[in-house]
């Protein structure tokens, strides 16, 4: 790493998944704008539904998300039986829409569910909001816990994708973080998947973790290229203990330092590039056949919370505690708080308890952030004729892109603002050019790089 970007990379920088982002929401004490947003919905607008399963069998130390370990299956059980009447509140509230066109279980541990419960939620889900011919439903999935019989049941419900959480192969590394998996453990569930038809496999590795070495990140990704991964995120772990309490485990002396964290996500790229793969935004790579890649070169890849995706459904409906729906006009939260969503569901309400409207200007910078978020290039022309904005509305951007120009983070020609690959990992640093709302929640993010 350039010793003139170190300020900059330990800046603590949105992940910019969304704009305005989770940092901006707010408390939102009545319904009024959940319904002005849900009336924009039209017969023509296609959904995607994300369904949150907030639990794991067992916790990792360096997890961040909304997530228990529930100590048997009736907690598990309860939550379903909320879920299904969530799933029944929001078909009661939407308008008329087109079908679903993509469906996907995230947490947690989406293998918590039993088989029956995960057939009954999907069938639930079809049913309530139609299932477009071409649906792509995907699910991720803890190796260590997800048996051969869960595996089939996916494949009986349709399920086309799966992501399975490697994150490392380095046994130091998976104790550090409470996560044991051996290698076989991972390529025997990989396998069984495709046995039962369900070839289009993710696999998530990390790098920055406790006494992770460029060696391990090394071994990790050629192990993913090696049994076929059709695409693999390489994510830098976000230490904030402040906000998961579960990673006090971790001891800030086993973390590899910022060079050494920009050194571990080089040689990761170095590797999955040599493979073939295609360098996808700030941490994704895809086969050159995936769809995802044909996105990225057709210009309709998209970054949401999932990530970087060819889902063309810019209406997600979020399901379970925590989950985010994004609407015409704003993103809206349910309640992390299991005991506030289902009390919200038992009354017939959609429980949305935080969230932000967008307004003209948060409409034209998200498009902004997430085209040079995913193509590491945007022209502020391009996009204000694409948002039918004044051309001027994002120039003073270009002025704070010029101020990192001399630093060698981008280029700036015309209304053109280019990242070189050598700054690919300071992507967010350009990205934060085009967010005026920073400053009020700089200290609530992760470090940049």
């Amino acid at each position: 790493m350039r010793q003139d970007w170190i300020s900059l990379a330990t800046a603590r920088l949105p992940r910019y998944t969304s704009y305005p982002t989770a940092a901006d929401f707010s408390t939102m004490p009545d319904g009024y704008a959940v319904r002005s947003a849900m009336e924009r919905i039209t017969s023509e607008t296609s959904l995607g539904v994300y369904v949150h399963v907030p639990f794991c069998e067992k916790l990792c130390w360096y997890c961040g998300c909304a997530t228990t370990v529930p100590n048997g299956y009736r907690r598990v059980s309860s939550f379903v039986d909320v879920l299904m009447k969530e799933i029944d509140v929001w078909r009661n509230h939407l308008p008329a829409h087109a079908d679903m066109r993509h469906l996907h279980f995230g947490g947690g541990s989406p293998n918590s569910l039993n088989c029956g419960d995960f057939r009954e939620i999907i069938n639930h889900i079809k049913l309530a909001f139609g299932v477009d011919k071409d649906v792509e439903i995907d699910i991720e999935l803890d190796p260590r816990t997800t048996t051969d019989a869960f595996i089939e049941t996916l494949a009986s419900c349709g399920v086309t994708r799966a992501s399975l959480g490697v994150q490392t192969l380095s046994g130091p590394v998976q104790k550090a973080i409470n996560r044991i998996q051996p290698r076989h453990m991972v390529t025997a569930k990989l396998a069984h998947l495709r046995q039962n038809g369900i070839r289009r496999i993710n696999m998530d590795l990390m790098y920055g973790l406790p006494l992770q070495t460029r060696e391990d990140v090394k071994e990790a990704a050629k192990y993913a290229a090696d049994v076929g991964a059709d695409r693999i995120s390489l994510f830098g772990y976000a230490h904030v203990p402040w906000f998961a309490k579960h990673q006090r485990a971790i001891h800030d002396e086993d973390l590899p330092g910022l060079e050494e964290r920009f050194e571990q996500a080089r040689v990761g790229h170095e590797v999955l590039t040599a493979e073939g793969y295609v360098a996808i935004g700030l941490d994704h790579y895809a086969r050159p056949e995936d769809s995802l890649t044909q996105s990225l070169r057709d210009g309709t890849i998209r970054r949401t919370f999932q990530g970087y995706t060819d889902n063309p459904c810019k209406t997600l409906i979020g399901l379970g505690p925590s989950a985010i729906s994004e609407l015409p006009g704003g993103f809206f939260q349910t309640s992390k708080a299991q005991p506030i969503w289902r009390a919200q569901v038992e009354g017939g309400v959609l429980p949305i308890s935080r969230g932000v409207l967008q307004s003209a200007d948060d409409k034209v910078r998200a498009r902004a952030i997430e085209t040079v978020m995913s193509t590491m290039r945007v022209d502020i022309n391009d996009v204000a004729r694409e948002m039918h904005a004044p051309m001027r509305a994002l120039e003073p951007a270009l002025d704070a892109a010029r101020k990192l120009e001399p630093l060698g983070l981008c280029t700036v020609s015309g209304t053109v603002v280019e990242v070189p690959e050598e700054a690919r990992m300071m992507l967010r640093t350009v990205a934060s050019c085009f967010d005026w709302r920073l400053a009020s929640s700089e200290g609530r993010h992760a470090v940049a790089v």
